[in-house]
C-alpha cells in the first residue's frame, strides 16, 4: 500500500469515528478515536485468521509509516503550537511557580520514582532487566501529554487556576520529559558514557536552547504578523514559524517541542491585542482550531491501530496496566512534594492534587518515544507496557474524570 493510499484510509477512518462520536457516543474526542483505533486494530488481528497474509500486510504498511517519526519528526510541532495558542499568557502569570515546579522537579521526581518501581515490578515478574531501561520507561510515562490534557479540558468545567496550571504543566512538562528522556537515551547508547556534568550540559542544552529558540520565533512571528493585515498571509506566516522553526530546532539540537510552546503562546497572546484585526485573529484561530482537530483524530487512531505493530502480549500488558497505577500514585506524590516544599498550597482550592494528579492523561508521545527505543533497551518490554498504560490513561482516568468532578463538588472539602 502507497503512502497516500494509507493516510488516506487513515483519514478516511477519522473521519468515520469522528461522525461516529458526534452523533451517537458523545465522548472526549481523542479518547473515542484511541479506543475505536483499537477496536479496529483487533478486527485487523483477527482478520488475519480468515485472510490470510492480511494481518501481515497491514502491519508491514503501519512499520513503514513509523509511528515515532510521524508523530516526534512534525506532527508535534503542529499540536503544540495550537494547544498553546489558546493559553493567556495572564493566566500563566498567576501560577507560573506551580507549572514551573511541577514541569521540572515533578517530571524528575516521577522519572526516578516510575524508574525505581518499575525496576522492582519486573524483577518481581521474574524480568531481571538493568536499572537504566526501567528509568526510561520512567521518563517517557512520566510527563503527561499535553494532546491528551488539552482534549480533555474541553469537556469539563475546572476551576480556572486548576485548569491553568493543568494545561501549563501538561505544555511545558512534556517538553522537559522529551529532554530529560534524551538525555538518559544518551547515557544508554553504548560506547557514550557521559559525565554527570555532561549530563547535566546536555539536560540544560536542550531545554534552555528550546526556550530561547521559542521566544525567538515567537518575536519574529510578532514583528511580521503586526505588520500586515492579510489574514491567508499570516496563517501562512504561522505556518512557516512552526514547520521552519522545528526544523530549526532540529539541527540545533535542542528542545523542537519547548520552542513551540513559547512560540504559540507568544503568537497567541499578540493575535488578541489591538494591532490585529478582528477577522484576522478569528480565520487564524479557526485555521489552528481545524488543523488541530484533524490531526489530534488521526493521531490517535493511528495510536490505537499500533496494536497491530506490538501484537498482544497479556503478560507485558498486565504489567503495564499494574504500571499505571503506580504512575498514578508517584503522580501525586511528585506534585505533592514539590507543592508542600514551595509553599504552593495557599494559591490552590482545595483537592487540586487530586484532580490535576487523576487528569495528568499519557498519550502519543509516551507510545512515540517506547517505538523509537533501541533493540538493546529491550522494547519487545517497555512498548506493550507503555500502550497499556496510554490505554489505561485514557479509560480510565479520561472517561472518569467528569465523574470524579461531580463526586468531588459533592464531598466537603
Amino acid at each position: 500500500m502507497s503512502l497516500f493510499s494509507f493516510s488516506a484510509a487513515l483519514l478516511t477512518l477519522a473521519a468515520l469515528f469522528s461522525y461516529l462520536n458526534t452523533r451517537f457516543f458523545r465522548q472526549p474526542a481523542g479518547i473515542m478515536f484511541l479506543l475505536l483505533g483499537v477496536v479496529a486494530a483487533v478486527g485487523v488481528l483477527a482478520g488475519g485468521g480468515i485472510v490470510p497474509g492480511f494481518t501481515g500486510a497491514v502491519r508491514a504498511t503501519l512499520v513503514q509509516f513509523d509511528f515515532t517519526e510521524f508523530l516526534m519528526g512534525s506532527v508535534l510541532s503542529f499540536l503544540l503550537f495550537a494547544g498553546s495558542l489558546h493559553v493567556r499568557v495572564e493566566a500563566l502569570k498567576e501560577v507560573w511557580r506551580s507549572i514551573a515546579a511541577y514541569s521540572t522537579l515533578g517530571v524528575l521526581l516521577a522519572t526516578a520514582l516510575v524508574g525505581l518501581g518499575t525496576f522492582g515490578l519486573l524483577n518481581l515478574a521474574g524480568v531481571h532487566l538493568p536499572l537504566l531501561p526501567c528509568l526510561l520507561f520512567g521518563a517517557l510515562i512520566a510527563p503527561t501529554d499535553p494532546i491528551a490534557v488539552l482534549g480533555i479540558l474541553k469537556t469539563t468545567d475546572l476551576d480556572k487556576n486548576i485548569e491553568t496550571n493543568l494545561a501549563g504543566e501538561s505544555l511545558f512538562n512534556d517538553g522537559f520529559g522529551v529532554v530529560v528522556f534524551v538525555t538518559l537515551l544518551e547515557l544508554a547508547t553504548p560506547g557514550k558514557m557521559p559525565s554527570a556534568g555532561s549530563a547535566a550540559l546536555l539536560l540544560l542544552r536542550e531545554a534552555g536552547g528550546g526556550l530561547l529558540a521559542g521566544a525567538v520565533l515567537g518575536y519574529v512571528g510578532y514583528r511580521l504578523i503586526r505588520t500586515v493585515d492579510h489574514f491567508q498571509t499570516e496563517v501562512m506566516v504561522t505556518l512557516a514559524l512552526v514547520m521552519g522553526g522545528y526544523a530549526l530546532c532540529h539541527a540545533l539540537h535542542v528542545s523542537g517541542p519547548l520552542a513551540m510552546v513559547v512560540a504559540g503562546l507568544a503568537i497567541g497572546n499578540v493575535s488578541r491585542s489591538e494591532n490585529v484585526s478582528d477577522t484576522t485573529r478569528e480565520y487564524l484561530e479557526k485555521f489552528w482550531e481545524a488543523l488541530d482537530e484533524v490531526l489530534n483524530a488521526v493521531l490517535f487512531v493511528l495510536m490505537g491501530l499500533e496494536l497491530v505493530v506490538i501484537g498482544f502480549s497479556p503478560f507485558y500488558l498486565g504489567l503495564g496496566v499494574v504500571a499505571a497505577v503506580l504512575a498514578l500514585l508517584v503522580r501525586y506524590v511528585a506534585l505533592a512534594l514539590p507543592t508542600r516544599l514551595l509553599g504552593l498550597s495557599r494559591q490552590m482550592p482545595p483537592r487540586t492534587l487530586m484532580i490535576l494528579s487523576w487528569g495528568g492523561l499519557r498519550g502519543g508521545i509516551s507510545l512515540a518515544l517506547a517505538l523509537g527505543l533501541p533493540d538493546n533497551l529491550h522494547p519487545e518490554v517497555f512498548v506493550p507496557m507503555t500502550f497499556a498504560v496510554v490505554l489505561f490513561s485514557a479509560v480510565v482516568q479520561g472517561l472518569t474524570l467528569k465523574h470524579l468532578l461531580g463526586w468531588l463538588t459533592r464531598v466537603p472539602a
